[in-house]
């Protein structure tokens, strides 16, 4: 029989790798993707529209971003006519290169996660992990965010499932099965992105938004710190209607705010309450 009191607990949370745990306002998959489009083809896209589809794998990102009407118009007007699959996979090719040589630079995890991370450990909470990112950047990034102390139990790239990835559970759940938890509702997703919101509660799991360290912010933690009180209230609110709007159960501002969270789902469930 399962103990009664690990029922009513938080077993495991299953983390977001940029914008989330490293990689402030996450910068290397978007300034990549701008890259490659303009070395693959010659084609701009802002940095604003790259941002749009973040939290998917990288793939079906570059495929949405050609099913942006902005992005859509510019294409057709330039190509004579819509982006292809062949077209799709020849960015990919580019940006994957481009991508395992930027990760390293931006593995360093962001301020209060390492904090975090040693709470949950202390709480006895198991630390998944699932990225956007293919495996073989995930090969680059996961030895360095190492060295800087970082090291979740177990991690998925979006690649690793024949299933696919986010929206989709599969990520996500396979976490659950490599952690062995007993149940999903014991588990917390956490994401800086829509796609990864929708992952966590596709899952069955409670979820946690960050309004404020990832790609809906959208600046780096040296711009953060600059910026003053008003502007950050104004982005991280629009930031956080965007995740609430998708279904968050919490909205926080960065990781390190994340154990006050963990201790409200322990009453919540301990009062009966499960992920709706």
């Amino acid at each position: 029989m399962t103990n009664s009191k690990k029922e009513q607990k938080v077993e495991a949370v299953i983390l977001d790798w940029a914008g989330t745990t490293v990689d402030f306002g996450s910068f290397a998959p978007t300034q990549i993707f701008v890259e490659a489009f303009k070395k693959a083809f010659d084609f701009p896209i802002s940095l604003a529209e790259a941002r749009i589809p973040m939290g998917l794998g990288k793939w079906q990102h570059i495929e949405a971003l050609g099913h942006l009407p902005e992005v859509s118009a510019r294409w057709v007007a330039k190509f004579g006519k819509p982006m292809s699959a062949s077209d799709i996979d020849l960015i990919y090719e580019t940006f994957m290169p481009l991508q395992i040589a930027k990760v390293v630079d931006f593995a360093e995890p962001i301020h209060g996660v390492l904090e975090t991370v040693d709470w949950l450990r202390k709480e006895g909470i198991k630390l998944g992990s699932c990225s956007g990112y293919p495996r073989a950047v995930m090969d680059a990034l996961i030895p360095v965010a190492a060295k800087f102390g970082y090291s979740p139990d177990y991690t998925v790239a979006t690649d690793d499932l024949a299933a696919g990835g986010r929206p989709a559970p599969y990520m996500a759940l396979q976490n659950v099965i490599a952690l062995g938890i007993g149940a999903v509702s014991h588990c917390v997703k956490v994401d800086d992105s829509v796609p990864g919101i929708d992952e966590g509660l596709n899952a069955g799991m409670w979820t946690v938004g960050l309004s404020i360290s990832g790609n809906e912010f959208g600046a780096t933690w040296e711009e953060y710190q600059r910026l003053d009180q008003a502007e950050i209230a104004t982005r991280s609110e629009k930031a956080a209607t965007k995740l609430r709007a998708a279904g968050a159960h919490y909205v926080i501002g960065t990781l390190a705010e994340l154990p006050e969270v963990i201790v409200d789902i322990n009453r919540r469930m301990g009062a009966g309450e499960r992920p709706a």
